[in-house]
Order: C-alpha cells, then structure tokens, then sequence
C-alpha cells in the first residue's frame, strides 16, 4: 500500500478558507443513503454484495459525497469504504458483545453522561454526518436524549450545581450537526456557570465534510472565555486530504488546539505502517495524534475487533518508528472506570 502525505500549504490568514452555514448544510444533504448507490459511485457492481444490503435496516447507511470521493474506485476493500458498508455479518449475535458496551444509556440528566470525575458529557446532537459501522453508539436511545433549549437546561442545572466540572465535553451524535447560533446559545449558557474552564468538541463532520469550519465557528471558539479544543475522528491517513488540512487551517491561526483519536478497526488499520503514516499526516495537518481506541465491543460489529495481544504488537511497532510526540496512547475504555485504562505494552 502507497501512502502519500498530503503537501500542506501555508496561506496569509486573509486567504484562509472560512464557509458560511448554507455552505455546509448543502454538503449535509448530498449525502447517500442506499448501498447500492454508495458502490455504483466507486465504480463497483451491486450485484455481487447484494447479500450485506439488508444490515441497513440495522444502522442505516450515511456517507457524505466528500467522503466518498476519497475512497479508491473499484476497490470494495477500500479501508474508508470498509467504515461505511453494511455487512450482512452485523446480523451475527457474538458473545461478549453489547448493545451498550459502556454503560452509557443510563444519564444523570437527559443528554448528560458524567463518566469522570471532573468532566460531563453532553449529547449536543442525535445525528451524525456519516454513520461509522463500529459505532458503539449505534444502539443509544437517542430518541430519550433528544435536545433543545429546554431539554438542555436540566444538564445545564446539572452542571451549575456539580462544582467538580471543569470541562464540558459535546458529543453525539455529532455537536456539530447543531447550527452556530444553537452551539453560540449552548456555549453562553456554560460561560455563566464560573467552575467550568474548558470546553471540548468531539466531531468527526469536519472530516467528512469539511465546510463545516465556518467562521462563525471559529470566533465562537476563539472569543470564549472557555478554553477550547478540538477531537477529531480520524481512523486512515487517506481521510486527510488538502480540502481538511485547509479546512482547519482557521482553527489553527485561531489556536484552538487539535487532537485526534483512531479507533483500531480489523481490516481498516490494523497495520503499524498505516498508523504511523497516519501519525505523521496528522502532525504535518497540525493535529495532534491522541488516542488509539482498542475496539468497544458493540453488537452487531465484531468483524471490526483487534484482540489486545495484536494491538500491544501493532503499536510496539509504532513506538519503534515514531519519536514520543507523535505516538498516540493505546487504550482501553471500560465501563465504570474512572478514566480509559492505558494499555501497557512492556
């Protein structure tokens, strides 16, 4: 596999690329929705996959054309395509697998989780740009945590009266599938509670669709009084290309911080040579490599899972190659646990 870095341009801040709502809202709806058509548009006859069609019906199909447009034609192995395609394999029932395998659905205030001691989750949005077929979220009772302005003020109340929060986490769903106006409505409200210090974003839609980096975004991040950062989602060096790596570049002359976080998928990037060509993309894009997620173990996507001993081995072999700072931590993360339980790889 040829894995070429994405050459990165350095621009004046008056040229940098800034889109406005309508811009990628229109993105979000050029979408596909049918397998059928996700594998016509990659040059790929239906015909022989009609057998994974059906698991649709389990988790349905979203893939935003942006997206798709970095996928290899013809290649059904495609590691992006792999993230996206239903699998009539997501029908098997496999022990040890859950439908929630954090222990997320129970909230302490509807669309709040509070998994760690000093940080609370909020469940800013139902939905997600592109629907990842290892999502362990795939089962979550969204339509119990569906927000608004009203719904978010018993998290918002929540929050205020826990003086251990310091950080607010906006997840999903995707938080940036909220308009700026509610996401500038939302951040006000957690300005006013004085405990809380940091804000951070947890989105993978500037990925898939990257106009979603508006400027009205960026000012809202750049001008609060919260320190904010940004978690990106991204599994394969191929997902960075010049359209992100400019997409982002306002955030980063507005210097909110980037991070990544990967999942290690079975077929996708269970490869030290694809995870460290991956590392040094993100660096070269000005994101900092973060987490490598060993698999949760959700139903319905087992076919993904890496077992612990080849991971150790995978980023043992990073560790050889990547200086410290490029290394991303390798985790586990375990219901109940305090924080994610750094995986030890001596």
């Amino acid at each position: 596999m040829r894995l070429e870095l994405p050459q990165i341009i350095t621009q004046n801040s008056h040229d940098l690329h800034l889109c406005d709502e309508k811009s990628w809202q229109k993105d979000l709806r050029d979408v596909v929705t049918e397998p059928e058509q996700l594998l016509r548009r990659l040059n790929i006859v239906p015909n022989d996959y009609l057998q994974h069609f059906k698991a649709r019906k389990l988790f349905p199909v979203r893939v935003p054309v942006s997206f798709i447009n970095r996928m290899k034609p013809g290649d059904f192995d495609d590691p992006l395509l792999k993230q996206v395609m239903p699998l009539s394999s997501e029908f098997l029932l496999t022990d040890g697998y859950s439908t929630d395998p954090l222990s997320e659905h129970d909230t302490v205030a509807e669309g709040l989780l509070h998994k760690y001691k000093n940080r609370v989750l909020m469940i800013v949005k139902t939905g997600c740009a592109v629907n990842c077929r290892y999502c362990f979220r795939r089962h979550f009772p969204y339509q119990d945590n569906s927000p608004s302005k009203q719904r978010w003020q018993g998290a918002l109340n929540y929050i205020a009266q826990h003086n251990e929060v310091t950080e607010v986490i906006f997840s999903g769903g995707d938080p940036l599938m909220a308009s700026d106006d509610h996401l500038a409505w939302l951040v006000a409200q957690i300005e006013k509670i004085p405990h809380v210090t940091r804000l951070r974003i947890h989105s993978r839609l500037p990925v898939v669709i990257p106009n979603r980096i508006t400027a009205s975004l960026v000012a809202l991040l750049k001008d609060s009084r919260l320190k904010a950062t940004m978690v990106l989602h991204i599994n394969h060096p191929n997902e960075v290309n010049e359209e992100l790596v400019q997409a982002l570049e306002p955030l980063r002359q507005a210097r909110i911080p980037l991070f990544n976080q990967s999942v290690l998928l079975r077929g996708v990037n269970d490869n030290a040579k694809v995870l460290v060509t991956l590392s040094e993309v993100l660096f070269d894009a000005g994101i900092q490599p973060y987490y490598l997620h060993l698999f949760d173990a959700v139903q319905g996507a087992a076919h993904f899972d890496v077992n612990e001993a080849d991971a150790v081995a995978i980023a043992t072999e990073m560790l050889a190659t990547l200086p410290g700072f490029l290394m991303p931590k390798l985790v586990r993360e375990i219901a109940g646990q305090a924080n994610k339980t750094p995986i030890n790889l001596a």
